[in-house]
């Protein structure tokens, strides 16, 4: 089992760029589907539904949800799942300028966990210059998991940011996990990140995704198997590979509670 937990699509996109989402989720054998941070949510969760409806052998679609702006009751956040049929949520907190433990963001949590809706928090490889890059801090997400144990959180891109942070959330607590999307191109950055996270003991809390369309699912599953070869010529630390397969062939869906 290959699931790629991090992919994004215009869904008004061109249709060579869907073709290349498509050609991208036929490498794989689920991949998730993260909704843009366009305002408003409903309108960018209704396209969403309605791509992942052609596709939903192969794609899991993730609602945009935006605490701050939309109405977060457990009635209300209900039809994502059961309307447009989307697996999980995605938040901006940088981009959309809230902090993870805003008071109406605490609702969301328990919305979302009574719901069984996993929360993915973005955080972009390349912020932009508005973007409030002390709300992308993973520590910020300790009160969230302490206060809702159950919910299911996804801390995303982990190597771009707060390497850190992220593995002390994820080594922290049971349902914390850790996006590994990768640069491929930055070996010393991925080769860091990885030894890490194996040191300190969280490989099992990764979860492989490829950041499409700005990564490739290929190259990133082509660069963590020869992980070891990166710096061949060296005496530096390795990772068995069997630990670093377990994460590519890892059932992302099963950890987070996705019935497909």
């Amino acid at each position: 089992m290959i699931i790629d937990c991090h992919t994004h699509i215009n869904c008004a996109s061109d249709e060579a760029k869907v073709s290349e989402h498509l050609a991208s989720a036929e490498k794989v054998d689920r991949c998730i589907v993260l909704a843009g941070d366009q305002s408003p949510s409903a309108d960018t969760n209704k396209e969403l539904s309605e791509y992942i409806a052609k596709h939903k052998n192969k794609m899991v679609g993730f609602a945009v949800v935006d605490p701050t702006q939309d109405n977060i009751s457990v009635k209300n956040l209900t039809p994502i799942k059961d309307k447009l049929a989307l697996s999980g949520t995605v938040l901006y907190c940088a981009n959309h300028s809230f902090h993870p433990a805003h008071s109406r963001a605490m609702r969301f949590y328990e919305s979302a966990e009574q719901l069984d809706l996993p929360v993915f928090f973005h955080n972009d490889r390349k912020p932009r210059s508005q973007a409030v890059l002390d709300f992308a801090q993973p520590y910020l997400l300790d009160e969230i998991a302490r206060k809702f144990p159950a919910l299911k959180i996804i801390i995303g891109t982990m190597e771009t940011h707060f390497v850190d942070q992220t593995l002390a959330m994820t080594a922290k607590h049971e349902n914390v996990y850790a996006d590994l999307t990768i640069i491929p191109g930055s070996v010393w950055q991925v080769y860091n990140t990885i030894l890490t996270a194996h040191e300190s003991g969280i490989m099992d809390k990764l979860l492989f995704g490829s950041g499409f369309p700005v990564g490739r699912v290929d190259e990133c599953m082509e660069t963590l198997l020869g992980f070891n070869k990166l710096l061949s010529d060296t005496n530096l630390p390795t990772v068995p590979r069997g630990s670093i397969r377990n994460v590519i062939e890892r059932d992302t869906l099963a950890l987070l509670g996705i019935n497909i």
